[in-house]
């Protein structure tokens, strides 16, 4: 982005349209580039003034009609300072000095005093004072005095990522992402929207999707081709920095970053309704605009880990529940608009999804939609962490789904506790659907691998019978093996004899097994163990 006082736009008929750099602006873009690398070595103040001999137009060429030399004015001022702009942020400034300014204006300010400056000559001799106390010379003391003043700062290096063709493209992106900054809502439509989608929930902004029942005529630089492409078909709105309760410029950053993924699509239209200080102005942008993003992730350095749905989604991985948590699923319907929750929760032995959505940060207006939203579903399991500031809990529970308030963070507690009511259900369903007696072949099978074959959980098979089998521990056995392990092992055996034992017949759990037929282990410190009778 570019700062506001940059912002080269154009207000004709109404509209509000960005003056975009191109092509005949190259040789500027590549004097802009020149000017920074040769003044590496030199004061800061120098650059600006060879800068600033830019913006007023130099150098001279011939008039073509007299022949008489001539100023040849730069397109805009703005947009040399824009260049400029984007290559400082490139550029490393040093403060060069033989010793720190701050000491060796200390030491002067002290030796002016002690001598008393009123000549020219005294401030000589306080000079040659101060830097003996500093073991330095009174040049090099005098030119510290002030080398930490910005103008006077040191260009050490230019590092530019760009070329004049990427600083001109990088300046058109930025360009854009600054009159983006002042708009209250963007329509979107794209030729890839979950790359869009994803970097909307990455940046952790507030939108909705609509879907478009009819195809609107082609204008805003939607052509019939990306009509009959499906770019159309859904629009994604976005909230803009300025209807938030107080417009934040970190806000107002992540807005605007989201055109870097945007302009990423190889088909999309824009068009944003801008605060132009109290005038309303519509954007509308295209790829058919010089908007592209120079060798750059579309979203950078903007990680999920930031968010209350980040915070949640971590803390709830190291739970050991039998759901699984999926980011952003499927889009599900609304009417005539489009929802994707933040997450949804898989149920590990069954097809049940339950949704979840958690509402906060956001505008009444944009509540009120969500609400909508939520009314409109249907056939849909949906939870939603809603912040306590909004007020609206038992709204969403009057339109039948589960709600749980939060403060700050979601509380992995109130969530889990959720899923155990919907687990008992499932666990209780799924047994309903069991035969009474199960009767696998085995002679020896694991709970977990008898519920893996039935699709349900080991919860699912308490009450079902088995009549072949006798449960021991977590395994199921038939009696005729059990005599045979009573004949096989034995008071005295080492345990790792036994357990191979044991395993010869499929019998995992060891300990339970052992118990089983009557044995315990007397522990031999660190290198195994012995079995003696209980």
């Amino acid at each position: 982005m570019l700062t506001k006082d940059l912002l080269r736009v154009s207000r004709a008929g109404g509209g509000y349209h960005p003056q975009f750099a191109g092509r005949d602006q190259r040789p500027l873009a590549a004097r802009v580039i020149g000017t920074y690398q040769g003044h590496v070595g030199e004061p800061r103040g120098e650059l600006e003034a060879a800068l600033t001999e830019l913006e007023r137009g130099t150098p001279r060429v011939p008039d073509g009609s007299s022949g008489v030399p001539r100023e040849r004015g730069a397109d805009d001022f703005k947009l040399v300072r824009g260049l400029s702009a984007l290559l400082e942020r490139e550029a490393t400034f040093e403060t060069d000095a033989a010793i720190d300014p701050e000491r060796a204006r200390r030491a002067a300010f002290e030796a002016a005093e002690a001598v008393g400056v009123v000549t020219e000559d005294e401030r000589a001799m306080a000079l040659i004072r101060a830097g003996e106390s500093l073991d330095v010379s009174a040049d090099d003391l005098e030119t510290a005095l002030y080398a930490d003043l910005e103008e006077r700062q040191v260009l050490t290096a230019v590092e530019s990522r760009w070329d004049p063709d990427g600083l001109l493209a990088q300046y058109n992106l930025s360009l854009a992402q600054t009159a983006l900054f002042d708009a209250t809502e963007v329509r979107v439509r794209s030729s890839d929207p979950k790359a869009l989608i994803s970097a909307i929930k990455r940046l952790r902004l507030l939108y909705e999707i609509r879907r478009l029942e009819e195809e609107p005529t082609p204008s805003g630089g939607v052509s019939e081709t990306d009509l009959a492409d499906g770019i159309a078909e859904r629009e994604v709105v976005v909230t803009g920095p300025t209807r938030l309760f107080r417009a934040t410029r970190r806000y107002g950053t992540r807005f605007a970053r989201l055109l870097r993924t945007v302009a990423s699509a190889e088909r999309w239209s824009l068009e944003a309704t801008i605060d132009d200080r109290g005038t309303e102005r519509t954007l509308s942008l295209s790829h058919d605009d010089p908007v592209r993003v120079p060798d750059a992730e579309p979203v950078a350095d903007v990680s999920f880990d930031s968010g209350v749905e980040a915070d949640f989604a971590a803390r709830f991985t190291n739970l050991d529940l039998d759901w699984d948590l999926v980011r952003e699923p499927e889009p599900l319907a609304t009417g005539t608009r489009v929802m994707i929750p933040d997450f949804a929760f898989d149920y590990a032995y069954g097809d049940f999804r339950l949704y979840f959505e958690i509402m906060g940060f956001w505008t009444p207006e944009y509540v009120e939609k969500k609400l909508s939203q939520l009314a409109d579903l249907e056939d849909v399991d949906m939870l939603v962490a809603v912040d306590e500031s909004l007020g609206v809990g038992e709204e969403i529970a009057a339109r039948d789904h589960r709600a749980i308030p939060y403060s700050g963070t979601v509380r992995v507690k109130d969530v889990a506790d959720v899923l155990r009511e919907y687990e008992r259900q499932l666990v209780a369903e799924s047994a309903a659907a069991l035969p009474d007696e199960l009767r696998p072949d085995e002679d020896a099978i694991a709970l977990e691998g008898l519920a893996e074959r039935h699709g349900v959980s080991e919860d699912a098979l308490a009450d079902v019978s088995v009549p072949d089998h006798e449960r021991v521990g977590r395994t199921l056995v038939r009696p005729a093996v059990l005599e045979s392990l009573a004949d096989a092992i034995e008071a005295g055996m080492a345990l790792e004899d036994a357990e191979a034992v044991l395993e010869e017949y499929g019998i995992a759990d060891a300990s339970a097994a052992l118990s089983r037929l009557g044995y315990r282990v007397e522990w031999d410190g660190l290198a195994g163990g012995t079995l003696v009778e209980r």
